[in-house]
């Protein structure tokens, strides 16, 4: 959890236009980091001093890595994607901008989490901005979060991974 932490503040030091790459040693291993200015993404990666990895990739120019059976909303435009993976844990943190209704983001991730064999354990509405989450049999987490902008359209963040 440390090296997430850690992870963070690497990626908000990258996201202030630091150096395009660099190594910090810590007590708890070292922090590597890159950014690439071109694609938009920067890509962290945290070793611990027993040599266990966490990577981070976010930003624009991150790729979605979402698991099998989830797809990007049709005709969303990916704000930001954030992936993380450690040993075999991965998940990945999206944000999208669509102009379809919060509602319909929702049931369209609902409807994958549950074809997925996602149990939804929380479901929660105010106004127009919804919140399903849940979690499956085997550890896959899942969380849509969705609301009106006011420039017309939904921006989302979908939340989805298995537990360490």
């Amino acid at each position: 959890m440390r090296a997430v932490v850690i992870s963070a503040a690497v990626l908000a030091l990258a996201a202030c236009g630091s150096d395009d790459s660099n190594t910090i040693e810590t007590e708890d291993g070292d922090i590597t980091y890159t950014v690439d200015e071109d694609s938009g993404k920067t890509v962290t990666t945290v070793t611990n001093a027993e040599g266990e990895t966490v990577k981070v990739q976010s930003g624009e120019g991150a790729a979605a890595n979402l698991p099998d059976g989830f797809t990007l909303y049709p005709g969303a435009r990916v704000v930001s994607s954030t992936n993380v993976s450690s040993g075999g844990s991965n998940g990945a943190l999206v944000e999208l901008e669509s102009p379809a209704k919060a509602e319909e983001i929702v049931a369209f991730y609902r409807k994958e989490a549950e074809a997925a064999g996602i149990e939804i354990k929380m479901e929660m509405k105010a106004n127009e901005a919804q919140i399903v989450s849940g979690e499956s049999p085997d550890g896959l987490v899942f969380s849509i979060n969705a609301a009106p902008r006011d420039e017309g359209g939904s921006r989302a963040t979908l939340t989805i991974g298995t537990k360490s």
